[in-house]
Parts: C-alpha cells; structure tokens; sequence
C-alpha cells in the first residue's frame, strides 16, 4: 500500500465535454459586487461601502446562484451571505483567523486528522463561491492544502495510518476539481485496503449543479468505497427544480445525501426557514444532518446567534419536526474528540 500511495502525481488527463458547461459558468461568475447588484437592479453604494472587505477576501458567486436572489431587496438572505460588508472589518473579541485551529491537527501537508477513525483531506483552496462566513476565509492554503504535486505526503501518511476508516474530501471545495483529478485521487484511495468510507463536503452544486456531470455519478457511484456527499445549503431559496434533477442521478446510484447547514443571523435565525428548509431538502432526497453553529471566525462576527437563542430555535423546530428531519444542533470546539452537541 504504500507502493501505491508513492506514485507520481496523476496526470490531470483529458477533459471530458460534459464538464465544459459548468467550468463556462464557473468561470464566468460574479468578482465584482458593484456588477453583482447591478444584475440585481440595485445601485452600487453597498459595493463602494464593502470594498475594502472584499480586497482580502475578494466576491465569487456563480451567476446561477445569482439568479435564485430576489432583484430589488438587499435584504435577500441569499445575496447577505455572499456580499462583502463594512461589518466585516470590525474586530471583534473572541473572532479569530482560525477558529477551529485546524492546523494543530496536521498529520501531513492538507491532511488533517481531529477525530477518532476518519480523517480530512484538504484536495483544493478554490470554491465556487465565497461565503463570507466562511471558517477557512483566512486559512494559508499556499502551505497547507494537499494540491498539485503533494499529494504523496497525505497519501503516504494515511497508508501508515491504518486505524482511519475514512476519509473526508474537503477544503475549499473538492468539486471545483475536475472529474479527472478527482478520479485519479479516488482511485488511490480506494488502494488503501483499510479505507471504507468516503466523504466528499461540497456547496458546489448549490451554487452551480451543472457541476453535477455523468462522469462525476459514474466515479462516485462506481467506488469501492461507501460514498457520502454532505450539501451545505442554508436557505430554503438555495434549493430549486435544477438542483433536484442535478441531484436525482446520485441518488438513484445509492450515494447517500446529507446537508450541513450554519445558523446565520438574518438569514436562517427563524423557525419557519429552518423548518421549510428541512423539508425542502427532503423533497430533494437530501437528509438534514448538522445545523452548525457559526465558528467564530475575525469577519463573520454580524453572523452570529447566541447559544441560548440557538437553542430555543432548536426545540421549536423539533416541536414542528418527525426525528429523521431534524438536523444536530452542534459547535465545534478545539480539542473535543467530536463535535458537541449544543
């Protein structure tokens, strides 16, 4: 096995002409926020006002996912997750770079390893869309994502690890990958005996499910690995017709669906979303599964809803709720060994 996870870095290999739609879309997305809200048919004046957040942490946003925002409404919970905001330059206490400490976790370069039996691998820095929430917006992803040409340190480090069972694709955004990248990383992990599960964290075909390609069903479908794909889906207007018949061909292959979704003030802080989002999500073959509270990441401090509010939310939504549609209310705090339930 550890023949196998030492060999050259896989070849990137040809592209196949079902993904040529959403790299188009992807590449063809929203930087510029003044441009954002003109599709909108909103002024500029909060572009001009945000400007400065978005130098650090520039706007990226799929034109589809623009489409899903109402025109017209700055308010739009949506649009609030995705704009840079003055709101974000304050320093507030307790809002820190790297909230997590990821990085304490590191077995190898964008290998990280928290919890008993399973283990995250850090495939990319890209995404599709930048939320302005994001826990990882400040994270150095130059030294510690397992990227092109290092690969073999991960690899390596987890054919010595036999006790990890699993293995969770994450970063950035693993489905920016190309499907032959991500093949040819599957296929190496899948030549590690000891591995049973894959995991594959994505917001990627929220924001843009054309990503979801015939080549990428076949490869996750066709794993020896028992595959998982966990959504990150928010709001009940990230969920369309589109992303139903995008996800329909996973499904329908046995991948199991799951969504994690972040308490956002102003967004999602209300009992009726939350409710209509879990149920949405299940009419969409997707099962709710962690409602996280916000890590307390420098910028992202406006997002914030305190513990004691959470948890009300929380009960009433399971008053509304059968069990297998109610998400874990959960945080994550350093050096737990899972996260906590709150």
């Amino acid at each position: 096995m550890s023949t196998q996870a030492s060999q050259p870095e896989f070849a990137p290999g040809p592209v196949d002409p079902d993904e040529d739609d959403w790299r188009r879309e992807l590449a063809q997305g929203f930087k510029d926020p003044a441009a954002l809200l003109a599709f909108l048919g909103m002024s500029g004046s909060a572009a001009v006002h945000g400007a400065a957040a978005a130098e650090p942490f520039p706007l990226r946003v799929p034109r589809y996912f623009a489409g899903l925002m109402r025109p017209n409404d700055p308010r739009d919970p949506l649009l609030l997750q995705v704009l840079p905001t003055d709101a974000e330059r304050l320093a507030v206490p307790g809002f820190v770079a790297d909230p997590v400490e990821d990085l304490s976790f590191e077995l190898a370069t964008g290998l990280l390893q928290k919890y008993s039996g399973r283990a995250l691998l850090l495939a990319t820095g890209a995404c599709a869309v930048h939320c302005r929430y994001c826990f990882r917006r400040h994270f150095p992803y130059a030294d510690a994502v397992a990227a092109t040409g290092r690969w073999d340190d991960a690899l390596n480090e987890l054919a010595r690890r036999t006790d990890i069972v699993e293995v969770i694709l994450s970063g950035g955004d693993p489905l920016t990958l190309s499907d032959a990248r991500l093949r040819g990383l599957v296929t190496r992990l899948e030549a590690l005996p000891h591995l049973r599960r894959l995991r594959i964290h994505t917001r990627v075909p929220v924001v843009l499910p054309s990503r979801i390609t015939d080549g990428l069903t076949r490869l996750l479908s066709g794993s020896r690995l028992a595959v998982s794909v966990v959504l990150h889906c928010n709001h009940p207007n990230e969920l369309s017709g589109v992303l139903k018949a995008a996800l329909e061909p996973l499904r329908e292959a046995g991948v199991v669906l799951l969504n994690q979704a972040v308490l956002l003030a102003g967004i999602n802080d209300r009992v009726e979303t939350l409710q209509s989002l879990c149920e949405s999500l299940f009419d969409l073959g997707v099962l709710p599964y962690y409602l996280h509270q916000l890590d307390p990441v420098a910028g992202a401090a406006h997002f914030y809803v305190d513990d004691d509010r959470a948890r009300a939310l929380h009960a009433s939504l399971r008053a509304r709720l059968p069990g297998y549609l109610l998400p874990r209310l959960v945080v994550e705090r350093p050096g737990m060994t899972a996260k906590a339930p709150l």
